[in-house]
């Protein structure tokens, strides 16, 4: 926590993120339970699922952007644009214009917009930290988001039942006007950005622009980075399909308060992992990857049949425990080994790759759920991460990984010379 009060730049981005999280938490919950309810199946939260995930898949496009604009200009006007589109919300229902197909056109344009928000918080952590400060600054971060979706999404559950989803909409609203105001308080240092030339032609430019697209997408897939994908395709697949299903599966046995307690139980157990990553550091990854996820697998799929719903919550919680550490160690280490001039672009690249199933998934997972039991669907999206273990079990390199402080740019199969040259 120390970081907090000797970087002030960190404290305002950490603040930032914080609030930013909030409304996220507030905006999912919300919207995916509207969907539902004015749709009345399971079809419509996995239709919202697909058309909010997309943009996800598609975060690559977004990385030469990141890489040339202004971080802090990025962040505030992202700030913006989705206060003024979750707005849209409750407007449409005082005016009793508000229906699904309104709710299902908003919810990917902010979740467009997401796409470059994220990656330019990312982008700014070794701008304002230290090499040693990146494993802490990226675990508080995972708290950020961790905590607050365990907090948020509860309460968010709660409020949906008391108060109603379109109520939500207005504090999300503030969430974001407050999150600009922080973010305009940040003074990032001057960094060597990639800029186009003044007089460039729109031809030189788009030229330029998929020049930048290509060498993030060469350096992922002739790296160590396109064997993580390969894990995580299969893996997001089933957490899309989780997604779309769970209004379902929480209305068949309780209401809105359970479809928040079930997420509340994933980012908890997320925020365990986050916030153990420098324990679980300490263990060869390799190893270490196979027996989590193997065992966070087979709790997942038994935790819809527990009897004792409580107990099944805290099953499916525990099994986003290794989802969480190894999400924070990764980042860690990417943001090491790669030049920063190239971070956004192939944080872009890993990230879309690594969700690239997820729609897929949330479209599948509601069109099944919509005819099968909904128990059953998310009883078997819980072998994603059991074919996550079996990867890295067969793969002779995933296997090895050392502990994560001796992994470097040679491990990940990495050229950076040979990139950095390219790029003189």
């Amino acid at each position: 926590m120390y970081l907090l009060w000797k970087n002030r730049n960190f404290l305002f981005l950490f603040l930032g993120r914080l609030v930013t999280n909030v409304g996220d938490s507030i905006y999912y919950v919300a919207a995916m339970w509207l969907v539902y309810d004015l749709g009345g199946s399971a079809f419509y939260s996995g239709l919202a699922g697909f058309l909010t995930l997309l943009p996800v898949a598609l975060r690559f496009l977004t990385g030469p952007f990141v890489d040339r604009w202004n971080i802090r200009t990025t962040l505030i006007t992202t700030q913006l644009l989705q206060c003024g589109l979750i707005l849209i919300i409750p407007f449409a229902y005082y005016f009793n214009i508000l229906s699904v197909e309104l709710i299902l056109l908003i919810m990917p344009v902010v979740s467009f917009i997401e796409q470059f928000a994220y990656p330019a918080q990312t982008k700014a952590l070794p701008t304002i930290l230290t090499k040693k400060e990146l494993l802490k600054g990226n675990s508080l971060f995972s708290v950020a988001y961790q905590g607050v979706d365990l907090i948020f999404n509860s309460v968010s559950g709660i409020l949906v039942a008391i108060v109603g989803a379109v109520s939500l909409f207005l504090v999300d609203s503030v969430t974001f006007a407050v999150a600009t105001l922080l973010f305009a308080l940040i003074k990032l240092p001057a960094v060597n950005r990639e800029k186009p030339q003044s007089k460039q032609t729109v031809k030189q430019a788009t030229a330029s622009y998929f020049h930048s697209l290509k060498e993030g997408i060469t350096i992922v897939f002739r790296s160590l980075f396109a064997t993580f994908l390969l894990a995580a395709i299969f893996a997001n697949f089933a957490i899309g399909a989780a997604q779309a299903v769970l209004p379902a599966f929480a209305d068949m046995q309780g209401g809105a308060y359970l479809y928040g307690l079930y997420l509340t139980a994933m980012s908890g157990g997320a925020l365990i992992g986050a916030l153990s990553s420098s324990w679980f550091g300490r263990f060869a990854v390799g190893k270490l990857a196979i027996i989590c996820f193997f065992i966070g697998g087979g709790l997942w799929v038994l935790a819809p049949f527990i009897p004792n719903q409580i107990l099944g919550i805290v099953l499916f919680g525990s099994a986003w425990v290794p989802v969480g550490a190894t999400n924070v160690m990764f980042a860690s280490v990417s943001q090491t080994v790669i030049p920063h001039h190239l971070l956004g672009r192939v944080n872009a690249v890993s990230g879309s790759m690594s969700v690239i199933a997820m729609p897929v998934g949330s479209l599948v997972g509601g069109a099944l759920a919509s005819t099968i039991s909904p128990m059953i669907i998310f009883s078997i999206t819980g072998s994603g991460l059991l074919i996550v273990a079996l990867v890295w079990l067969v793969h002779p390199v995933l296997r090895t990984l050392p502990k994560t402080d001796s992994i470097d740019a040679a491990t990940f199969r990495l050229e950076i010379d040979q990139q950095q040259h390219s790029l003189n």
